[in-house]
């Protein structure tokens, strides 16, 4: 039986602000367990929560990016649950009335090309604490301890419709929601500390039918990796159970990195378990229209507009999704421009050589090692005939490593290898006779038609200037000299 993925993704964006969502507590990351949590972050009796209207404007801007509604009025509702880094027993949210509904975020999937993936809503609500399992082993006694620093921290909730349909468009989405948020200066992404993690809800359905399959829910994956290896591990699972003649069960589940393998962690509650009533001590939220049109005025370039710029530059909708949905990516990619590359050229450079690069480098979102500006240069230099394109990786390779800096990195590692490629037609043609003569057999299977003995000939050209020769020089000179 053939089988369809359905995958619907909630991602939970920490806001960029310098307090959190009802009290005036830090929310820097890092700081000594338990000297953030204020009164009101841990509900002591007489506190009342007051909100933060930086969390409201940046959820309005994130709105406003994905063309969802802004409702005027909006709700806060208690979640309630116990967990012992929960201390109140529930958690400030929105649940009928978001301050955000609707929208989409736009991605090209690798199999489906442009899809545009649409948003049930977009609420404000605050962190919990944290759990500590780890090194606190006191007497031979293995305990838990509780750090209520993120308690209160606020967060934007981003809640998909289960519009993707394989790991890889799952991974793509995040990847473009990632981007979005830092662009538009709501949260700084940073997934290692916990500002940007996702929740995903997977399920399987036989293809062709319309009826949604049983979901499970794995929390808090904080890496695309692990989001992408922890959905190919759950559809495995799910498809194969099925098949076994088992049933899906609605759970919450945990994905384990080491063993690559997702784990059931409890019964996945619904709504109604959650007994959500709206908090007594907020009012509604009201937003004044004359406010949305301010956040409006004062968006950026938003990434989607981003990559229809690049498709009018000449990119293929695929490089233009790949570039833009990347900050990094894209910053480099233009600074080449800006360097005066040539688009295209500079895409296959910042797609292949550049991305290569910087996939070998530790973490989701590493720190690039070449500039926009130097790959710019680099570039400049293929095109005006002072290096080829072989020589040009040795370059980039060696400006990776750090041997040159600043903008002119690459004309210093060619200066110093001793890399500028010969253009000097006469020196060329040299060359070429040299070749022709001490290669006789392989000039004559070249006139006797066999047309490899050909490039066998170039590469004894290339051999003898040591891959600096002009690589359309040499050929033309041969082929002129071969047919006389």
């Amino acid at each position: 039986m053939k089988w369809e993925v359905v995958i619907g993704l909630e991602t939970h964006a920490q806001l960029s602000t310098a307090s959190k969502i009802f009290s005036g507590a830090p929310t820097a990351f890092g700081a000594a367990p338990n000297t953030q949590a204020s009164a009101v972050d841990i509900a002591l009796p007489g506190v009342l929560p007051v909100l933060n209207m930086g969390a409201v404007e940046r959820a309005i801007r994130f709105g406003l990016a994905v063309g969802g509604t802004i409702n005027q009025r909006s709700v806060f509702a208690r979640k309630n649950y116990f967990y012992p880094d929960l201390p109140k027993g529930y958690q400030i949210s929105q649940y009928e009335i978001p301050v955000v509904q609707g929208g989409a975020v736009r991605i090209v999937s690798p199999t489906r090309g442009e899809v545009d993936v649409r948003l049930t809503r977009a609420h404000l609500e605050e962190d919990a604490g944290k759990s500590l399992h780890e090194g606190l082993g006191i007497a031979n006694r293995e305990l838990s301890g509780i750090d209520l620093n993120r308690a209160g921290t606020p967060l934007l909730e981003i809640v998909s419709e289960p519009d993707m349909r394989s790991p890889d468009e799952a991974v793509t989405y995040v990847r473009t929601l990632h981007t979005l948020v830092k662009r538009i200066a709501i949260c700084d992404g940073n997934m290692q500390e916990g500002s940007f993690r996702f929740d995903a809800n997977v399920s399987v359905r036989p293809a062709g039918e319309s009826k949604l399959g049983t979901r499970c829910e794995i929390k808090n994956l904080n890496s695309f990796r692990f989001l992408h290896q922890a959905i190919e591990f759950e559809v495995r699972r799910q498809i194969e159970l099925i098949e076994d003649g088992g049933t899906i069960v609605q759970e919450t589940r945990l994905y384990d990195a080491e063993r690559n393998e997702t784990r059931s962690m409890r019964r996945k509650e619904d709504a109604q378990d959650y007994r959500y009533f709206p908090d007594p001590d907020l009012p509604p939220l009201v937003i004044d229209p004359a406010w949305i049109d301010r956040v409006r005025a004062a968006l950026p370039e938003l990434p989607e507009a981003v990559r229809q710029r690049y498709v009018g530059c000449g990119l293929s909708p695929a490089d233009a999704a790949s570039i833009s949905a990347s900050d990094t990516m894209s910053s480099v990619f233009e600074g080449a421009l800006g360097a005066g590359a040539n688009a295209r050229t500079a895409a296959n450079w910042v797609r292949g050589e550049f991305a290569a690069a910087l996939n070998r480098q530790e973490g989701d979102e590493p720190e690039p090692r070449v500039t926009g500006e130097q790959l710019g240069r680099l570039i400049r230099r293929i095109d005006e005939g002072s290096i080829s394109n072989k020589i040009a990786k040795e370059v980039f390779d060696a400006m990776w490593a750090g041997e040159a800096k600043g903008p002119n990195a690459a004309d210093a590692i060619i200066e110093k290898r001793g890399l500028k490629q010969i253009s000097d037609a006469a020196a060329i043609e040299k060359i070429v006779d040299e070749v022709i003569v001490a290669n006789a057999a392989t000039v004559a299977e070249y006139r006797a038609g066999k047309e490899k003995a050909f490039n066998a000939l170039v590469g004894k050209v290339m051999a003898a200037t040591q891959g600096k020769a002009n690589p359309a020089q040499v050929n033309a000179i041969l082929k002129k000299k071969l047919a006389g």
